[in-house]
């Protein structure tokens, strides 16, 4: 005959029952740490991918604005190339825009117009290379110097350099009221506080952009050149390939 088993004998101990309940613990832990590790890097990767589209936009922005450049000798005072570098940089030219510029619709059929490009302190605390254009023959409304577009945030520099044709080397600032540079090196480094308020890392890129147009010299825009006109457009035919050959012979492998 069996002997009668309590029923008490058929549970669990309550050490089997803490044991449980901290391998169970330990599988949250687990599987929080790990949820966590995949959203911190997904946000970090957003935030990547982010700050790479602000600066091919802004990069995008002036190599497409450089790229139209004009100047004409005989009127300065409207078609001055003025670049400043320091706490407080610029870039300001007049050229005359693509259809696709941004803001466009804003300036209708006027597409000859000054862009000035500044590093300036946003809403918050951080630092914004802005864009703000105006007519060539108008002066800038209130709207746009109070919104200007903003290319990009958090930006930590942004420096302007032109190639000096005298000197064969890269020039903080251009001083040849007479012509514009041959071409120009843009530093554009970003980096600021992510979504979370934690520091992102800082990206640098640096673009050469060449120039293709040249100032218009002054006897070219008189109407009484006569035939010196036919001189001075060959002369300009020539400079022009001699830039092209001489950026050809700097960038040959």
């Amino acid at each position: 005959m069996k002997p009668h088993l309590h029923p008490r004998c058929r549970a669990f101990t309550l050490i089997e029952i803490m044991i449980a309940f901290a391998i169970f613990g330990m599988l949250v832990a687990a599987i929080y740490s790990t949820w966590t590790v995949i959203l911190r890097a997904k946000m970090v990767g957003n935030e990547a991918a982010a700050q790479v589209q602000r600066q091919r936009i802004a990069l995008r922005t002036l190599e497409d604005s450089l790229a139209c450049v004009q100047s004409f000798q005989a009127s300065l005072s409207y078609y001055s190339f003025v670049v400043e570098n320091g706490d407080e940089p610029l870039l300001s030219f007049v050229a005359r825009v693509p259809a696709v510029f941004p803001r466009n619709g804003r300036f209708g059929d006027f597409n000859l117009r000054r862009l000035t490009y500044t590093l300036e302190n946003g809403p918050n605390s951080e630092r914004d290379l802005v864009l703000r254009q105006n007519p060539i023959l108008m002066d800038m409304d209130s709207d746009e110097q109070s919104t200007p577009l903003v290319l990009a945030r958090h930006v930590q520099n942004f420096v302007v350099e032109c190639w000096n044709t005298n000197t064969y080397d890269w020039a903080n600032e251009w001083v040849d009221t007479n012509s514009i540079p041959e071409m120009v090196r843009i530093t554009l480094a970003l980096g600021g506080p992510d979504d979370s308020g934690n520091p992102a890392p800082t990206r640098t890129i640096t673009r050469v952009i060449s120039i293709p147009s040249m100032m218009l010299p002054s006897f070219l825009q008189n109407s009484q050149g006569g035939g010196n006109q036919g001189q001075g457009n060959n002369d300009v035919q020539g400079i022009n390939n001699n830039r092209r050959k001489s950026y050809n012979r700097r960038n040959d492998p």
